[in-house]
């Protein structure tokens, strides 16, 4: 079985020009599929279709790469969509719901690698890499603090009772998501994990 990180043959002739773009997404999918330790420059380099200079050239070094590749997912990948589904419906209930149920298709989708980028790609790192660690756990509460946002929306509006810790609420479902994660990195489809969010939801506070 072809791995992400197998390098194709090299064409003959006059090398194409360097698309930065086609680059970094194959650096993307292949930190988001091995993780930030596990990918080697040769991984990247094969990936990428460039050699060493032109990496280091464009994006710098492997940790800059990577936060590169991160900005990528999150602004032009998968990860785009947190923000415009938290304004999804009338109230944050159904934001909420919306934002589970795409998670839960998006995460166990086989067009990309399982799982979310942010969520998986720098677990497990050494001490070596506590900047990546670091970086990515805020990536994360960036994230966390839109939701909570919705939620505090919620509760203004009047559809969430008023003395909601919406702070807790938040890294619940937040919590919910990153399970979903492991799931789809286990192996269990969208069906699977849409159960999982419709059983989370039924957690939501009674207004």
């Amino acid at each position: 079985m072809k791995t992400l990180s197998t390098c194709p043959p090299k064409p003959r002739g006059r090398p194409r020009a360097f698309d930065r773009d086609k680059a970094l997404d194959a650096a993307m999918r292949l930190f988001w599929q091995q993780g930030y330790e596990a990918t080697s420059l040769s991984d990247l380099t094969c990936a990428m279709g460039i050699n060493p200079p032109s990496l280091y050239s464009a994006f710098g070094d492997k940790e800059q790469l990577f936060l590169a590749a991160i900005e990528h997912y999150l602004n032009e990948g998968p990860g785009t969509s947190l923000s415009c589904l938290l304004s999804y419906g009338t109230t944050a209930k159904e934001a909420i719901q919306k934002v589970l149920t795409n998670a839960a298709n998006e995460l166990a989708n086989p067009d990309h690698p399982p799982g979310c980028m942010v969520v998986t790609s720098a677990t497990n790192c050494s001490v070596g890499s506590a900047r990546v660690q670091e970086a990515v756990a805020r990536y994360r509460a960036r994230k966390e603090e839109e939701i909570i946002a919705r939620i505090e929306k919620g509760k203004v509006d009047g559809d969430l009772p008023a003395d909601t810790d919406a702070v807790a609420l938040a890294r619940f479902y937040g919590t919910v998501m990153q399970g979903m994660t492991m799931q789809a990195r286990d192996g269990a489809t969208a069906d699977v994990l849409l159960n999982i969010a419709m059983a989370a939801m039924r957690a939501w506070p009674s207004s």
